[in-house]
């Protein structure tokens, strides 16, 4: 494969030069089918169960019959909470048991997040800087920051390391910037922010994290 290179910049937006990325992880062929079942996977296992009927075992009350067997000349009702019955329990409604999650293994999940990176470098919305250089967790430095890299005004998703604690602060006020985890990282993210601004140094990282 040929050598793949993106544009180097400092965290002031001058240019430094080149630098090489691995063609294996950034130079991937996009398959969409693979990216969005991964995709797919993530968003219904993320998905919350919030809806939820009580059937006629879990409505409180009728306990009591309602009337004697018979006699009556009424219809014979064991329960006044029968899903027939005004307040009683619901018959096929949606329930906490629902199970959305779907299976996905980690060689395919791995293979869309370096398709989803590809793609990213392809199109020239993957930034790299040479190293985070923040004096202070200020919001307004942050910005004078990004401001002068590509993506001004673009959403974008900066990837940090535990250490980039300034940043991720920083970031809190930015309505179109976040910060997310090197060993978090997930098509879902990726995909939803325009722009992804990373360090030199989280480039190995990221590669042996997720090959």
């Amino acid at each position: 494969m040929a050598d793949i290179k993106v544009k180097l910049y400092d965290f002031l937006g001058q240019e430094l030069g080149t630098e090489n990325l691995d063609p294996k992880f950034f130079g991937v062929n996009v398959k969409p089918g693979v990216v969005q079942e991964v995709f797919v996977a993530q968003t219904a296992n993320a998905r919350q169960v919030l809806a939820h009927t009580k059937g006629r075992s879990e409505v409180r009350g009728g306990g009591k019959k309602p009337w004697k067997q018979k006699g009556t000349g009424r219809a014979r009702h064991g329960s006044s909470r029968s899903p027939i019955w005004i307040g009683g329990g619901i018959t096929f409604g949606p329930t906490n048991q629902r199970n959305f999650s779907k299976q996905i293994n980690k060689k395919t999940k791995k293979l869309a997040l370096t398709m989803v990176l590809s793609d990213k470098v392809v199109n020239e919305r993957l930034v790299l800087v040479d190293k985070y250089t923040l004096s202070a967790a200020k919001t307004k430095l942050l910005k004078a920051s990004l401001d002068k890299l590509p993506g001004k005004n673009k959403s974008t998703l900066i990837v940090t390391s535990k250490a980039d604690m300034d940043i991720k602060l920083a970031a809190n006020n930015l309505p179109k910037i976040t910060t997310i985890y090197y060993g978090s990282l997930n098509i879902v993210d990726l995909l939803k922010y325009e722009y992804v601004v990373l360090s030199k140094d989280l480039l190995n990282k990221i590669e042996k994290h997720y090959s």
